[in-house]
């Protein structure tokens, strides 16, 4: 054998990669490390005694927030005839029911301070209609939304948040009815409708509270789709939506007091009709969503991290 053949036997053959490769190389962990930036890192970890909100977590997912609310909001009028015509039929449909058998037959119109009756039956029928669909809606929002519950992690108050968001869409599409009501009769608002801001965020409030704690005990007690139905149909007639709330006078005006709906539906009277503003029952109110709005998410937190393993 020549040395030559041996030379080339022993020794072992090298491989030169091309610049474009090394340089390419050379950048991933860069790149990887842009890529993790641009995302938030969650770290999951064991909750301690005290429950914390983690508002920042719900703000990096704030984009998922709002797919949630247009996928309610899409799957609510899916395969429908009238579509969104349904937020505006439900309001309008009892305002007529109440205007022919309350303020006629009734002779509640009477009491309304020379404000025609279906304008001020729908200005109570507004927010009502968008409490109690987000109420009930959300209270069902985990239990439908079981198969991405199970597997998926993500800040698990978005989903009766989004149920909230949804219902403000179809009141959005029903004030544009109040609206009309108002140029018919020839009601002009008065410089309270400045209000009109605060009182809405007040009732998205405390519609958002008693969503977050309906959603949390129905995962737990499924008794609650049944009965929740029955009480907001029960909470409706002791809100001054048929009536006036200066009709309920001596001892039952301050149980009238008490419902945090009464100061909310007498401000967006207030602010649309020029009604009194009822200051007294507006801060309880405000209070009462004060102190609710932080209980109820303190206990949703409390009892999320058993939503995937009963749901």
């Amino acid at each position: 054998m020549s040395p030559t053949t041996s030379k080339s036997a022993s020794t072992p053959e090298r491989h030169t990669l091309p610049e474009t490769a090394i340089a390419q190389s050379q950048n991933q962990p860069q790149d990887a490390a842009q890529n993790t930036g641009d995302r938030p890192v969650i770290v999951i970890e064991a909750s301690g005694e005290f429950v914390t909100l983690r508002l920042g977590e719900l703000w990096a997912y704030r984009e998922l927030l709002f797919f949630m609310i247009w996928r309610d909001v899409k799957v609510r009028y899916k395969q429908t005839a009238l579509g969104v015509a349904w937020a505006v039929l439900q309001p309008l449909a009892t305002m007529l029911i109440f205007t022919i058998f309350f303020g006629r037959l009734a002779g509640i119109e009477a009491r309304t301070g020379g404000i025609p009756y279906p304008v001020f039956a729908y200005a109570a029928l507004l927010p009502w209609t968008f409490f109690n669909n987000a109420v009930i809606n959300s209270s069902n929002s985990l239990v439908g939304s079981a198969h991405i519950v199970t597997k998926v992690y993500f800040p698990r108050m978005i989903v009766p948040a989004a149920a909230v968001g949804a219902a403000l869409v179809d009141f959005a599409v029903a004030a544009v009815v109040f609206v009309g009501l108002m140029f018919y009769y020839s009601v002009i608002p008065t410089w309270l409708l400045l209000a009109m801001p605060f009182v809405l965020v007040l009732l998205t409030l405390l519609a958002l509270a008693a969503g977050l704690w309906m959603s949390a005990l129905n995962v737990k007690y499924r008794d609650v789709r049944h009965a929740l139905p029955f009480i907001m149909q029960a909470w409706m007639f002791v809100s001054p939506i048929i009536y006036p709330s200066g009709m309920i006078t001596g001892r039952w005006r301050w149980l009238l007091a008490l419902n945090p709906l009464t100061g909310i539906i007498d401000g967006f009277r207030a602010s649309l009709l020029g009604t009194p503003w009822g200051w007294g029952s507006i801060v309880l109110s405000t209070a009462f969503v004060v102190v609710a709005l932080p209980l109820t998410a303190v206990y949703f937190r409390r009892t999320e991290k058993s939503f995937a393993d009963i749901v």
